[in-house]
């Protein structure tokens, strides 16, 4: 079986590393700033978002007016065969194959 051996990028010794994860004692104004920062780019993502909801939401009610504009409406066509297979259609010419020609 073979072993497997972590590789670290970082050429550190073991005392560096330990003393590099020790948070870093920053000032209160730095902080405080990145916080305000934080908190302003937070709130014109909410602002964003809601914003995109709102013309999501818009675009679909557009949609639904615009395809509703439309009148559908059914008809229905009686049809008929004889027996040699020529199809007579009411309300309408119906070309079907060579057999419909000339009888429309």
């Amino acid at each position: 079986m073979k072993e497997s051996k972590m590789v670290e990028n970082s050429p550190r010794t073991g005392t560096e590393r330990a003393e590099s994860s020790k948070p870093i004692n920053v000032p209160f104004v730095v902080y405080e700033a990145a916080q305000s920062r934080l908190e302003r780019v937070i709130k014109r993502l909410w602002i964003t978002t809601i914003i995109l909801i709102v013309l999501l939401v818009g675009s679909n009610v557009a949609w639904l007016i615009y395809e509703s504009s439309f009148e559908y409406f059914e008809t229905s066509i009686e049809a008929e065969q004889d027996g040699e297979g020529v199809n007579i259609v009411g309300g309408g010419d119906v070309t079907y194959g060579a057999e419909s020609e000339g009888n429309n």
